[in-house]
């Protein structure tokens, strides 16, 4: 249903990468709007997590449209978020096409709703493809407690999986993994 509406470019951002464009989704009203509603079902945490920039598109809207999500923990690239001695957590990552890093606030973890003792995530990001990215963010995340609290990422959810990838594999070992869409043979 959503396949439609997503490019692609080859070879970028390097040879071999096959780009899958989501910001269409911003040029079409009632498809991000559906979009959203079908992340909205699949996210059951009150707080998510999501990955600068196209994350921030599809998780800030959760906001204002879902009964259930209420706190969205921004992670960012390096120099991105501003923050106090102490607070920022940096995490390494492996991309499909190389190493990187990303930054959380713990501050913005201790804003989170806390059920029971533990601060539940759901993990959102645009695209699974190795599931590096994802799997770097969940196992620091996983092993964060905020004020006596123990973070949790309860599952993770996808705009778009690229099933050829085996990200799906990689972190089902970690939590449940929901995608939106599959683009199968897409590499």
């Amino acid at each position: 249903m959503f396949e439609d509406v997503i490019k692609h470019y080859a070879d970028f951002p390097k040879k071999g990468i096959d780009f899958i464009d989501v910001l269409p989704f911003l040029q079409d009203k009632k498809a991000f709007a559906e979009a959203i509603g079908e992340i909205d079902r699949c996210c059951t945490a009150a707080n998510v997590a999501t990955v600068e920039a196209r994350g921030f598109l599809f998780a800030a809207p959760l906001l204002s449209v879902s009964d259930h999500v209420e706190t969205i923990v921004p992670i960012r690239k390096k120099g991105k978020l501003p923050h106090a001695e102490g607070d920022i957590r940096r995490v390494n990552i492996e991309k499909e096409y190389g190493s990187d890093e990303v930054f959380y606030r713990r501050s913005d973890l201790a804003a989170c709703r806390v059920n029971g003792d533990i601060i539940e995530i759901t993990l959102l990001d645009d695209l699974l493809a190795t599931g590096g990215t994802a799997l770097g963010i969940a196992q620091a995340l996983n092993g964060e407690v905020v004020d006596g609290h123990r973070v949790v990422v309860k599952e993770f959810v996808f705009l778009v999986e690229l099933p050829a990838l085996g990200g799906r594999r990689l972190l089902e070992a970690v939590a449940p993994v929901r995608s939106l869409m599959s683009l199968a043979g897409v590499e």
